[in-house]
């Protein structure tokens, strides 16, 4: 059965980018992290929505939190739901 988790390297990489000095960058990987339902991009996204110095990043942070935590959400209900 194939698994929704993203591949860890990847999520890694993209948490490891929130740390560059360029808010593009840091926009990017935030973007990325939106789209793969991970508990440490989760976190990551929460640190740099409450410690970014850029409105902006702390911004998308925020939004990319929301669908992280509702992917999670249903990856969870989702799994309950075949363990019936």
């Amino acid at each position: 059965m194939a698994s929704n988790k993203p591949n860890k390297r990847i999520v890694d990489f993209h948490i490891a980018r929130l740390q560059d000095k360029n808010a593009e960058v840091r926009l990017k990987a935030i973007s990325e992290l939106a789209l793969l339902p991970d508990a440490d991009g989760f976190a990551a996204l929460q640190s740099v929505f409450n410690n970014d110095a850029d409105q902006q990043v702390r911004k998308a942070a925020q939004e990319a939190g929301r669908k992280v935590f509702l992917l999670l959400k249903q990856q969870n209900s989702d799994q309950d739901s075949s363990n019936v």
